[in-house]
């Protein structure tokens, strides 16, 4: 219990809840508005709802999807907090029980019959533009909660699944596991659509992906120069950050020196160029996008400088 409240009286507890909730309001307007109006069974857990309340629906029987989405999102929870660990499950245990109620939220604040024309079967007026706005906009919502160790839910959790006992990269889990689920819309969409739909869901894991990395991309930064010093300084007290030494020669000359490597984020790399050049100091440097770190690295430096 005092762990629980010692969590819930820290910051980057209620940041991360702030941020959830925004990216599931996000995710919640792309399905309302780009998916469920022309009918697109995307490979996700929302879209195999879309397909369990058509067949119901065959049926004579109401079911409305967003109550379909809870019921699912409910059941891989428990295969999250079983499978992933009690941190992610804990976080999507929210942003999934709180999706349904988000797209009854934007039914009710700005029905979709508001925005579209009369007689448009989907608010672009062309499935593959509001296939193209759906797969953007959630693609850019799964990445924020990954990065934070969550999900939106559903096909998010099975995709993490994937990921981490078979170590598929988290776009290519999402397309697998998606295009499994596409498969079902045969039973209430014509082929066409399914066809739209593996697409849509190959789609997601490429943006997926490349936001992913656009997200974690970090600058490796080697310097070469005789005032290695300075610079060792400035990385470890100003940017508290690490670096890494080596003893190079020359290979035109053979004169001995120094090699600096660092792991740096853009700005704290734009920081080092100004404070190299404000202080002219003169050396080698190659600077080059690393996107995936494993092992120490802390994604939040100290703002405090030290006194001098």
């Amino acid at each position: 219990m005092k762990d629980l409240l010692a969590t819930l009286g820290t910051w980057k507890f209620w940041k991360e809840f702030f941020i959830m909730t925004v990216a599931m309001l996000i995710a919640a307007a792309a399905v309302y508005y780009f998916l469920m109006p022309s009918n697109l069974v995307i490979g996700s857990i929302t879209g195999l709802s879309m397909v369990i309340s058509g067949i119901f629906g065959l049926f004579g029987m109401n079911v409305k999807v967003s109550l379909v989405v809870t019921i699912i999102n409910a059941i891989l929870l428990v295969m999250a907090w079983l499978l992933i660990g009690h941190e992610f499950g804990a976080k999507t245990v929210y942003t999934a029980l709180i999706l349904g109620p988000f797209i009854e939220f934007w039914e009710k604040v700005l029905p979709v019959s508001r925005i579209m024309e009369p007689g448009d079967t989907s608010v672009m007026g062309d499935p593959w533009f509001d296939l193209l706005c759906f797969v953007l906009i959630l693609s850019a919502s799964q990445t924020i909660l990954f990065h934070i160790n969550a999900s939106t839910g559903g096909l998010d959790i099975l995709a993490k699944i994937i990921n981490k006992y078979l170590h598929f990269e988290i776009g290519t889990s999402v397309s697998v596991a998606g295009a499994i689920i596409c498969c079902t819309a045969f039973a209430i969409n014509p082929f066409r659509l399914v066809v739209i739909g593996l697409i849509g869901t190959w789609i997601n894991g490429l943006a997926l992906d490349y936001f992913t990395a656009g997200l974690n991309r970090r600058k490796r930064v080697c310097i070469i120069t005789s005032q290695h010093e300075r610079i060792r300084k400035y990385i470890i007290e100003d940017l508290q950050r690490g670096c890494s030494l080596y003893n190079v020669t020359g290979g035109y000359n053979g004169h001995q020196n120094i090699e600096i490597q660092a792991l740096l984020t853009k700005n704290e790399f734009a920081s080092l160029m100004d404070y190299i050049k404000a202080n002219d100091i003169h050396g080698f440097i190659t600077a080059g996008n690393v996107s995936e770190i494993y092992g120490e690295w802390n994604p939040k430096t100290n703002k405090k400088k030290k006194i001098r």
